[in-house]
Parts: structure tokens; sequence; C-alpha cells
């Protein structure tokens, strides 16, 4: 690739911009681009030129990640583009490996990324780590289960989502060190969240927000939009399009959403994002009504192997040698004896147990994603019976990981 990569300046976001929206295929609205501009680190940008003309971008934003046992700083790779007039010329390949080159300098030992499109992003070592599920409810058949976990010391309270934003901004630092694969807000990752112009809405109404709340404070909110329609008979047909809703527990979760299904002049609730173990399913008395689907969330890549190992606890007991094959962050190459009981992963010329592509190593990172499927589908070799099933244990993880909103 003969075309010279650099960090943006300032003066060069626009340009940024331009691009994204061409290989996007996508238009920025008012204030959409400010919104993005308040998120972006271009010191940790990267843009490839031809000439003057930008052809190639990609940056990555800094947070902290919970993984299974702890939390980490994380590179969270985004806004990768090429334009289609440069494609086939390495570009996409040089920025991809000198920014994971650039990751590993400044000690970031786990990239993640939400993929535009999945075929991409495994040729340089990036797992599917985490799926979500996309619902509907119908509000004729949300009845909860006679058992749903209730508090008689909880109310409901609703108010504009910008007066209780302190609050429920709490309460998300405190469930978010819950699940692997949530990860910290700045003050300007909320403005984007809770931004509520036309472009926001996309013609649905504006955010609101509920909260369950006791005593001793909110134990729970939604934030959610409706579409306003009606039936052909002008029957009352909205829906309710939930945005996010956490809890700190079983009563404040089913309260939440019993508020949110409940909603007048709707007859459903669409859910675009969440997660696989989402409890929901267990509240509702006839679930079969629920219809979902589900779709690729995060992907998540391993930039130092051993150190990435070691910074995460396991479900069991493990002591094997896994092969690595990496030819993107070769320093990652090798063989490596991973050890729970002494917290240590350390190279070793020792027989393996197993062999397998690095980008199967992140889909299991968070614990969400079983090996034993990889080793059915050929793309581990076992030369241990059982090694895959163990270390597949050992990396499994309860509740299953979960980003909750794309960066």
């Amino acid at each position: 690739m003969n075309h010279p990569v650099r960090p943006i300046a300032d003066s060069e976001f626009p340009a940024a911009c331009d691009l994204l929206d061409e290989a996007f295929v996508s238009s920025w609205a008012p204030g959409q681009v400010q919104r993005f501009r308040a998120v972006s680190e271009l010191d940790r940008s990267l843009a490839a030129f031809d000439g003057d003309r930008m052809i190639g971008f990609t940056q990555v934003m800094s947070f902290d990640m919970t993984v299974p046992g702890g939390v980490l700083p994380v590179a969270g790779v985004t806004s990768v583009g090429v334009l289609a007039s440069h494609r086939r010329r390495g570009v996409l390949n040089f920025l991809m490996r000198r920014q994971l080159a650039d990751v590993r300098d400044r000690g970031e030992v786990v990239a993640a990324l939400y993929a535009s499109e999945a075929a991409i992003y495994g040729r340089y070592g990036y797992g599917r780590a985490v799926d979500n599920v996309f619902y509907t409810i119908p509000k004729h058949s949300s009845a909860f289960r006679a058992d749903a976990p209730a508090d008689p010391a909880l109310r409901l309270r609703v108010e504009p989502p910008e007066r209780v934003r302190a609050e429920f901004v709490k309460l998300f630092d405190r469930v978010r060190t819950s699940r692997p694969g949530l990860y910290t807000r700045t003050e300007a990752r909320w403005n984007a969240v809770l931004a509520d112009d036309d472009n926001a809405r996309g013609g649905s109404g504006r955010l609101r927000c509920v909260l369950a709340e006791d005593d001793h404070g909110v134990r729970g909110y939604a934030l959610f939009r409706v579409r306003r329609a009606t039936t052909d008979h002008d029957v009352p047909d909205g829906v309710v399009e939930l945005q996010e809703l956490f809890a700190l527990d079983p009563a404040a979760y089913a309260m939440v959403w019993r508020s949110v299904l409940d909603r007048d002049l709707c007859s459903r609730v669409f859910a675009a994002n969440r997660p696989m173990d989402d409890p929901i399913m267990h509240l509702l008395a006839e679930p079969r009504h629920l219809t979902a689907g589900t779709l690729d969330e995060l992907w998540i890549r391993l930039v130092d192997v051993p150190a990435a190992l070691t910074q995460r606890v396991y479900s069991a007991p493990v002591d094997l040698v896994i092969e690595v094959d990496d030819d993107v962050c070769p320093w990652n190459a090798g063989r490596w004896r991973l050890s729970t009981a002494k917290a240590t992963c350390e190279r070793t010329e020792d027989t393996p147990d197993l062999s397998l592509d690095v980008r199967i190593l992140g889909a299991g990172y968070l614990g969400g994603r079983s090996l034993e499927s990889y080793r059915m589908a050929g793309q581990i070799a076992e030369h241990r019976e059982g090694a895959v099933r163990e270390l597949s244990a050992a990396m499994s993880w309860s509740p299953l990981p979960w980003g909750g909103l794309v960066f």
C-alpha cells in the first residue's frame, strides 16, 4: 500500500465525515456531525491519502469494558471506510494492521468493534463474540406469570430523560460491571444516546423515560420512543420502540417492563437490541407470542494473547497448551500454556492440546460462545480428546455478554 497514513487534524474532520458518508451510503443530519466529533479521538484516528484526497479512514474510541471477572481498557474500533474508487489496493489491510500495532503500543490487550459487514473482520483476527436478540411483543399477549417478581416498596416515575439523566446514568454505572461487554459511557456518549432531534427520532416521537424507584433511589429505568399509528379503521396501533432498559434487581426489571408494555394507544413493543439471555422471555405467561430474531453484536480481537487470557477469570480450572495462528499480529502466534490455577499464559514448546485461529479465541473471550461449535465446524484442531470442551467450559460465563450500544 503506497498511500501515506497518519492521524487527522481537527480541520480534516469534515473530510473524514464526507468519506464515511460515501463509504456507508449515508447522509449526516444537522447536529449529527457535532455529536460524532464529540465522541471522536483524533489522536487515535488513521487516514490514508492519495495526494490531498482522503481515501480511507478508521479510528479508535477508548473505554473500559467489563470482561469475565473484571474490567479492562479496550480499543473500540469504529468508522472504518475506504472509498469505492480505491478498493482492492490494500488500503483497508494496511489501516487495520497499523491500527492493531498502535493498539498494542498503547498497552491495550483487547480490541472490539461492531461490524458493518460480517465477512470483513475475521480476516484481521476479530471473532464474533456476542449476539443480540431483537423482538416484538404484542400487548394483547404480554401478561406476566402470576409469580412475576414484585416489591411493594417500588413505584414508577415518568420524567423527561434530561430531567433525570444523573439518576439513570448512576444506575447504569452500577449495572455496567455485572455483564461482560458493557462499557463506560462518557458525557459525550450519553449526549449521543439522549439526542432527540428529528434525525434521532427517525419519524417516531420524542425520547421518553420511565423509572422504578423506592425511598433509597432509582432501581431501574427504560428509554423509549412511541411511533404513533392507527389501523384502517382509526384504531390506535402505535409501537413502543425500546431504546434501552436496565435494572438492579428482578422486581425493578419487571416493573419497568410492565410500564413499557402497558403504554396506552400502542399495540406492541419492539426491542431492537437486547441480550440473548434477556429475562423478559421468562416473565411472559405466553412466551410464544414473543417473535424474535438474532444478529451479531460485539466482535472481539485479542491484541496480546497471553495478557488478555490472564486478565479475565474462568468458570472452571484448566491447564492446557493452545497453539495460536495469527498472521496479522505475529507476536501472538505460537504455543501458549494457559494455567488458570497459576493465572499464567506462557510460551512453550510442549505438544499442543488444540490449535486454532486467534479470531476463535476472540469469539470465546467474553464467555458467550461455545468453542465446541468451532471444533464441530472443523475450525479447531483437537490434538487431545476433550481439550476443546475443557477450554470452552473454562471460558464460558454467566450472564451472557452484550455491549448494548453501538460505538
